[in-house]
């Protein structure tokens, strides 16, 4: 587990995480990435627990989603199978055993007070957090998509299952856009990353 998990997380957050980690019945897997979330936490039917991760994770994004899916674990030992999946038990454990990640060693100066704020109430992903998200993308291997607070108006993107949509106008915090196949209009959060179709 520790050759594994060295590679993806911030090395100082490497003998707290594998504290955290020791369980019999729990195993962490690093999976190739997957276009809608970006880990998981179940239960599997022999009564063993598994934890999956992206690969394609920054080490700061990595580090959250991880915690996050362990607090998944610990809320279900504690509470048991019938909490809200996102719920107070699970946002509580999530903030108790975040916490001593908090501090400079392990991320950016530039991010604590970020991360500080959005683990006074954690969502189910921190991709809802625009301010998070967007600092936490600054640590993303560079590539060719453009977010999509920044496409023109009227202009047309594409995102990676290849359905294409025209820019329209902001609605309170979303993005609304226009599907260009079926006329359906749909909601984009601003930190969403497409790929811009030139004309």
């Amino acid at each position: 587990m520790q050759n594994t998990l060295q590679d993806f997380i911030p090395i100082r957050a490497l003998n707290p995480v594998l504290e955290l980690l020791k369980h019999e019945n729990l195993t962490v897997t690093v999976k190739n990435e997957r276009k809608t979330r970006h880990g998981d936490y179940r239960q599997l039917p022999n009564g063993k627990h598994q934890i999956t991760v992206n690969s394609n994770l920054n080490h700061y994004r990595f580090l959250i989603t991880l915690i996050h899916e362990i607090a998944h674990f610990e809320a279900y030992k504690t509470c048991g199978k019938f909490i809200k999946p996102h719920g107070v038990e699970w946002k509580r454990t999530f903030q108790h055993l975040m916490l001593p990640f908090l501090n400079p060693d392990v991320f950016p100066s530039s991010l604590l007070p970020l991360l500080a704020k959005h683990f006074k109430n954690p969502k189910a992903t921190s991709d809802t957090d625009t301010k998070l998200a967007l600092a936490l993308k600054q640590y993303d291997q560079p590539n060719d998509k453009t977010f999509i607070f920044d496409v023109p108006f009227g202009s047309m993107f594409k995102l990676y299952n290849g359905k294409i949509f025209k820019m329209g106008p902001l609605r309170v915090k979303r993005y609304e856009c226009l599907e260009i196949k079926t006329g359906k209009l749909y909601l984009f959060n601003p930190n969403a990353e497409v790929e811009l179709i030139a004309l």
